[in-house]
């Protein structure tokens, strides 16, 4: 059957420089293996497929999947979707849209720089155990004094934080290659005061054996967020930067509204159309 489908590029500060997704729209009616297969074909870092929402409230309900598995929730395929369903003619039914998802509704936004969404509550918070912490640390190259703090800040994929003194020495660390165990780590610096970005983000993951640097990260971007924010560490509004030892250029931007809500947006853009046989 064929089926509408785009490509996007997310959180993009311009042409390509951003992360890229799939989208198949009219997914209603494939199986989960139907639609994980595909997702290990695009081989991106996220494919989505819209399909009929179950919720009253929501506007369309949407499914995550990695090339090795399916998520519950996740930042710029959240973004992404969004874009793919109002182009493709989608109507909000209200002044939000609302998609629905693992971890349920998630509202997002239009802004004059793109959409944003509601950073989703963490499903996990709190100081790293220290055999976690030792086994985390010795993926990145890192030792205890090497760090400024280290916390788990899960709102679905698995996060755990890790802050570093500076962007450079964020840019600096070298992934073990040799690690075989799944993990989601991101890893966070400040820039120096009077830059164009206020920290400078990695994301780790390991999900299907083979470990890797995702471009750039919503879910992350919203629970560093949740996490620096909340310790005082950052103010918002702010620019965030990933992508960068990736030869990316990709931004985030983390707002509060006046109901203490983190919002997560940035910029997004379709860069194929066409129709894929499913």
């Amino acid at each position: 059957m064929s089926r509408p489908y785009r490509e996007l590029d997310v959180f993009a500060s311009g042409p390509l420089s951003g992360n890229p997704l799939a989208v198949v729209h009219d997914a209603d009616g494939l199986s989960t293996e139907e639609m994980q297969r595909f997702a290990n074909w695009t081989n991106f870092s996220e494919t989505t497929f819209l399909v009929p929402p179950t919720s009253p409230e929501a506007d369309y309900s949407v499914r995550i999947f990695t090339p090795d598995v399916e998520l519950p929730f996740a930042g710029h395929p959240t973004l992404g979707t969004c874009h793919a369903w109002l182009e493709a003619g989608g109507v909000p039914t209200g002044e939000l849209v609302m998609q629905e998802c693992g971890v349920g509704l998630v509202p997002i936004r239009r802004t004059g720089a793109g959409l944003a969404f509601a950073a989703p509550p963490l499903m996990r918070s709190g100081p790293v155990g220290e055999d976690d912490a030792e086994r985390f640390l010795g993926m990145l190259g890192l030792d205890r004094a090497d760090v400024v703090d280290l916390a788990w800040i899960d709102n679905g994929p698995g996060w755990v934080g890790v802050l570093l003194p500076s962007a450079d020495d964020v840019l600096a660390v070298e992934l073990d290659p040799g690690t075989d165990r799944h993990f989601d780590i991101g890893i966070v610096g400040p820039h120096p005061p009077g830059s164009d970005v206020a920290i400078e983000v990695r994301a780790f993951f390991c999900a299907g054996g083979t470990p890797a640097e995702d471009p750039v990260t919503g879910s992350l971007q919203a629970s560093v967020a949740q996490w620096l924010l909340g310790e005082g560490r950052l103010e918002a509004p702010y620019v965030a930067a990933q992508g960068t030892r990736l030869g990316r250029a990709g931004r985030a931007r983390i707002d509060l509204d006046d109901e203490g809500a983190i919002w997560v947006g940035g910029q997004t853009a379709t860069t194929v159309t066409g129709t894929v046989v499913l």
